[in-house]
């Protein structure tokens, strides 16, 4: 396939080797094709300055602002004893705000001849805080001078100057003059959009995109440019994902259809209630997908309580029934445990195949985890490969060389973005045919992520809680500026089990870290309060001495020995343990109807959705639940905004926006997606829905009907650099 040889030329050929290093290594970029996608962050206009009241803290920031003030101090130091230490202090405004840049030693010279009152300038480093006022120490500049016309400002911006995401090694400036030396070749880019839908939707052409959004004249310019960008990356993603699904409905899978009064029949007549509305046409669809002779790719999202596991389990049930055995991973030991556990409760007497009592359909249900004892291990894979075993549950080691199945028709993955691609891959190759797959997951994720992120896999979703599960009242507990509402907090929390229910307290730490907590990375709201967040085995000490003497106080962590862990977590469902006071272990999955009362502490330091997950663990029985999340952080902080969002709504969907709002796309999935967000540079998941939402179907259409791409060259070359990096593995394994 030709490539575009002008859009493909190495940078270093273009540059020079020395940019062209610090742009690989610091920015990514290696091709002129590759600096030309990387798109100016924003514009300044000449006449207008940045908003200096508004810089963020430890980051590289450009301005462009007015020097207003000049001095040249000199003083004494070790270096200098005869007070010959000079120190330039300048002070540059743009109407909203001051701010003070510093120069030392042989540094001074220049910018104190340049630096004059009334001198605008770009000026570019790392924002820092001195004596509490901001500034930049030595900071890169460029002045813009209206006289010199080989400086002017028109050489390198018209009336817009682009400013580039930079690093330390490349102020932006010197981003735009090198984006200035390949632009020309912007002219050969090949465009990846059919004419058909360019001209429909009335999108300006790649070359001409290119231009406008690194040399816009107009505000206008911007935005014809971004519009038809935001097309190129949705497109090009929704037909890598489309080919996908594409290929996927051409692999050959077992059609499992169960008959009519087998084991799923014996299973729903056991059942004590009825299924909700949203159950039954849930397991419509995922049944109809399991009667095709091509395997099921389907995401199953409910909120924690939806009954999701009842859904699966019922598929699982129906591929038994139809000769097939299902394979259910969790992503933790003791949530492994946990679903054996309700799943063999959930059955009874159907879980029993082969055992006296066991009902007439009844099957075994076999548990495989990393740490069972060697015999119960053998015999767990015995009964998996002679087909004795229709269901098993476990972990990640289900996919080990040594575990074989007689018949592998259905895997059904919980915590999808826990578990990575390659394992599901690994767990695919079991079956004599790719057997069906379907993925749990209880983060609500907005329809435009899950058609980005999960784009391969069809999506069903379970929004109604079954009857009789109570609402979960939560409060902000400010504790720094009303202690007292955190003394109530535990008030509280011996209110509940008073009246015979218990407790979780959640911590972000465990507290036996060897490491220095100080050491750890910190972002700016740490720096503020200036203590490690709380930690489990303190936090539990404390309370059992304090405010909950008297209860008792058991703790659970990720660092315990899975027998521990396990004999912790069936004190504390047996009702022997009144509060359990833990990390994030008990995030997914941990299932005690009779906890009622949830206290985070240091909440602040949690995501949203993880809040939202962690507190979908109380109310699950009859009673109401209550969740109180504590933080010491401000009123007007972000952190604080965090939370009153979580108080304020039960609605996992609409707090995954809000998520998605303040984090950025890319750690909603964690690692295992970040290949989706990093080839997604102007295209914003929540904003563009309409965009993604387009974008699928017209890739679609055009897959079905040319899935080789054959009168697309530009779109097979964007496809190729899409797939190139990491996120061929992503897309591939998907």
């Amino acid at each position: 396939m030709d490539l575009v040889p002008a859009l493909q030329e190495p940078l270093k050929k273009v540059l020079g080797p020395a940019t062209a290093k610090v742009m690989a290594e610091h920015l990514g970029l290696h091709t002129v094709g590759d600096l030309l996608h990387h798109y100016p962050r924003r514009y300044e206009e000449r006449g207008q300055l940045t908003h200096l009241a508004d810089l963020p803290m430890d980051e590289h920031v450009t301005v462009v602002a007015m020097v207003a003030d000049a001095r040249l101090h000199t003083f004494a130091s070790a270096k200098a004893p005869r007070g010959k230490g000079q120190r330039l202090e300048v002070t540059i405004t743009d109407g909203s705000g001051r701010l003070q840049l510093v120069f030392f030693g042989n540094g001074v010279h220049k910018p104190h001849k340049e630096l004059l009152p009334g001198t605008r300038a770009m000026f570019a480093g790392k924002v820092s805080v001195f004596n509490r006022r901001l500034q930049l120490a030595h900071p890169a500049y460029e002045l813009l001078r209206g006289d010199d016309p080989s400086e002017s400002v028109e050489t390198w911006a018209g009336a817009l100057i682009p400013l580039y995401p930079a690093t330390a090694k490349l102020e932006s400036w010197k981003i735009g003059k090198a984006v200035q030396t390949v632009l020309p070749s912007a002219q050969e880019a090949l465009d990846p959009l059919p004419p058909a839908l360019r001209e429909g939707r009335g999108l300006v052409s790649l070359p001409e995109a290119l231009l406008k959004i690194h040399r816009p004249h107009t505000k206008a310019d911007i935005a014809a440019a971004r519009d038809r960008l935001k097309w190129d990356e949705a497109f090009v993603l929704q037909v890598a994902l489309a080919r996908r699904r594409h290929a996927d409905a051409l692999l050959p899978a077992v059609a499992r259809k169960p008959p009519p009064d087998g084991l799923l029949t014996a299973f729903d007549d056991r059942l004590p209630f009825t299924l909700t509305d949203g159950q039954q046409k849930v397991s419509k669809e995922i049944f109809d997908d399991l009667a095709t002779e091509h395997p099921m790719h389907r995401l199953l999202q409910g909120e924690v309580g939806s009954g999701k596991t009842l859904v699966a389990l019922r598929a699982m049930l129906a591929v038994v029934d139809a000769g097939g055995q299902a394979a259910m991973l969790a992503p933790t030991e003791v949530l492994a445990q946990q679903h054996h556990r309700s799943i063999t409760k959930m059955m009874g007497e159907l879980a029993e195949g082969g055992m006296l009592g066991g009902a007439e359909h009844a099957t075994k249900v076999v548990l495989l985890t990393g740490s069972m004892g060697t015999a119960a291990r053998r015999q767990a894979m015995l009964d998996l490969v002679t087909g004795d075993a229709g269901i098993v549950i476990g972990t990640h080691a289900l996919i080990e060389d040594k575990v074989q199945f007689h018949d592998l028709g259905l895997v059904v993955v919980d915590e999808q973005h826990r578990f990575g691609v390659e394992q599901r891959d690994a767990l695919r190759g079991k079956g004599k045919q790719p057997p069906h797959l379907l993925v749990m997951t209880a983060t609500p994720i907005p329809r435009t992520v899950a058609m980005t992120v999960f784009g391969d896999l069809e999506t069903s979703v379970l929004d109604q809680l079954p009857a009789g599960r109570s609402p979960i009242a939560t409060h902000v507990v400010p504790a720094a500026d009303k202690p007292h509402f955190l003394a109530r907090a535990w008030e509280r929390v011996r209110e509940e089990v008073g009246n015979g229910h218990q407790a979780y307290v959640v911590c972000p730490r465990i507290g036996d870290e060897e490491d220095d907590p100080r050491k750890a990375k910190k972002s700016a709201e740490d720096e503020a309060e200036k203590r490690p967040p709380l930690a489990v085995l303190d936090v539990a000490d404390q309370l059992a001495k304090g405010p909950l003497s008297g209860l008792k106080v058991e703790v659970l962590h990720g660092r315990m020995h899975p027998d521990d862990k396990d004999a912790v977590m069936r004190r504390f469902a047996a009702g022997e343990t009144d509060v359990l006071v833990a990390t994030t272990v008990i995030e997914v999955g941990v299932n005690v109807p009779n906890a009622t009362a949830m206290v985070i502490m240091d909440a602040d330091r949690f995501g949203v959705s993880q809040l939202h997950q962690l507190r979908g663990r109380v109310g699950r029985g009859s009673a109401p639940g209550l969740c109180l999340l504590v933080t010491e952080m401000p009123e007007a902080s972000p952190a604080r905004q965090r939370l009153t969002a979580v108080a304020s709504t039960l609605d996992g969907f609409e707090l995954s926006r809000i998520d998605l709002e303040q984090r950025r796309e890319g750690d909603v999935l964690g690692q295992a997606q970040s290949g989706a967000r990093s080839s997604l540079r102007v295209l914003a998941v929540i904003e563009d829905e309409e965009i993604i939402a387009e974008a699928r179907e017209e890739a679609t259409t055009l897959v079905s009907r040319d899935p080789d791409l054959t009168d697309l060259p530009g779109l097979r070359t964007a496809l190729d650099a899409l797939l190139d990096e990491e996120r061929e593995q992503f897309l591939e394994k998907g």
